[in-house]
């Protein structure tokens, strides 16, 4: 069988809106590499629902793998049993049960305290201004790193994604990312004591207790937050912003007829926040005409298999009428993203539907524009309180 075709892609224009060549790509060679990312993408959703179940060939095991250089060797890093012990450890933490009865009183006392301090402004950026608070402040609660400020927990996990998806080797974007991780060293250093003495359900009470080793507990807070922060920040200020777009969407939700659940879930498969995850292929394979050497490095691309135009009729629309069931953006493998019951309750049960009581007004007051390709997300968001 022949190797994967090459899809040269422009880096800034892909970064600025990847949809257009990701389309390209599941029409002319939905298995292509991608010389100026270093990896063969793989763009139509049924080949990544399997391929990524296959980890005995598309292994999450990365040794030389940004993540894992600069993070540590997280669970996410991890296959089988590996993978499995860990992400049993976290799971008391992270758990649908515990998000309802301990994390979700206060999810939404955070969402109220940050109404509450911008109560009297006339217009704000809800990215910067709401949305990014309100994930910290969770992320804050469940990593136990409280030592963090919001704007701190923000700039650490930005650093990290950044790193992560640093393919161009930049170094100052790599230097970042370090001291980012650093300071993230810092902060667990100084709660050890702390939630030694005083147990909680956060991961770090939680791992430490569960006698994971003191570098993996830093590895997976770390993947907590360079995950935890961005996605509920871009999902919250995102989703919102495609409502007040499509005012009749809006309307469907306010009149009962669609749920704050499914104007979330239909944006996550429309803008996937995340949008690819990293494998490496561990053995000589063949799937769909094309040959994977061992080593290459693959990118599953999940904002693609959204869009896949044979599994979701007018996929490039924001629709609530539409079934989400088939989507990804969770990821659809045994690395089906631990912490999706968190984002699911943060974002539609507490953060959207507060936002929207408290400023039933709330109106766009400029352009929103979006970057990423790994990570997606609006970078700026001007609205009108009202």
């Amino acid at each position: 069988m022949p190797a994967p075709p090459s899809f040269p892609v422009d880096p800034e224009a892909f970064w600025h809106d990847p949809y257009p060549a990701l389309a390209a790509m599941r029409a002319r060679a939905p298995i292509a590499f991608v010389p100026e990312l270093g990896a063969v993408l793989l763009t139509r959703r049924d080949d990544i629902f399997v391929c990524e179940k296959n980890i005995a060939v598309f292994s999450s095991a990365q040794p030389g793998g940004l993540m894992t250089v600069l993070m540590g060797e997280n669970m996410m890093r991890k296959d089988g049993t590996a993978h499995q012990a860990e992400r049993r450890q976290m799971f008391p933490s992270l758990s649908p049960t515990t998000v309802r009865e301990q994390w979700r009183a206060r999810f939404e006392q955070h969402a109220r305290a940050t109404l509450d301090a911008l109560d009297g402004a006339s217009e704000i950026d809800l990215v910067a201004d709401y949305a990014m608070p309100i994930s910290a402040n969770a992320l804050r609660e469940i990593t136990g790193l409280t030592n963090l400020t919001p704007s701190q927990m923000n700039a650490v996990s930005q650093a990290m994604i950044d790193g992560c998806a640093n393919y161009a080797g930049d170094p100052a974007v790599e230097a970042r990312c370090h001291a980012a991780t650093a300071q993230i060293d810092a902060a667990i250093d100084a709660r050890l004591e702390a939630v030694a003495a005083h147990p909680d359900h956060s991961l770090l009470s939680i791992l430490t207790r569960a006698g994971q080793a003191l570098a993996s507990v830093r590895a997976n807070i770390k993947l907590a937050i360079s995950g935890g922060q961005n996605e509920p920040r871009d999902a919250i200020a995102g989703t919102a912003w495609a409502l007040l777009t499509h005012p009749a969407q809006l309307e469907r939700v306010r009149a009962g007829e669609a749920s704050w659940q499914q104007a979330f879930e239909e944006y996550a498969r429309w803008i996937s926040p995340i949008g690819m995850s990293p494998r490496r292929i561990a053995m000589p394979y063949a799937w769909a005409g094309v040959d994977f050497e061992p080593e290459t490095r693959v990118f599953l691309m999940f904002s693609s298999a959204n869009r896949d135009e044979t599994v979701f009729e007018r996929a490039d629309e924001y629709d609530l009428a539409r079934s989400t069931a088939k989507a990804i953006a969770f990821g659809a493998g045994p690395h089906f993203c631990a912490g999706a019951a968190a984002a699911r309750y943060l974002i539609a049960d507490v953060a959207l539907p507060l936002l929207f009581a408290r400023w039933p007004g709330l109106r766009l007051a400029g352009p929103v524009p979006f970057g990423g390709w790994a990570f997606r997300g609006p970078l700026a968001m001007p609205v009108v309180l009202a």
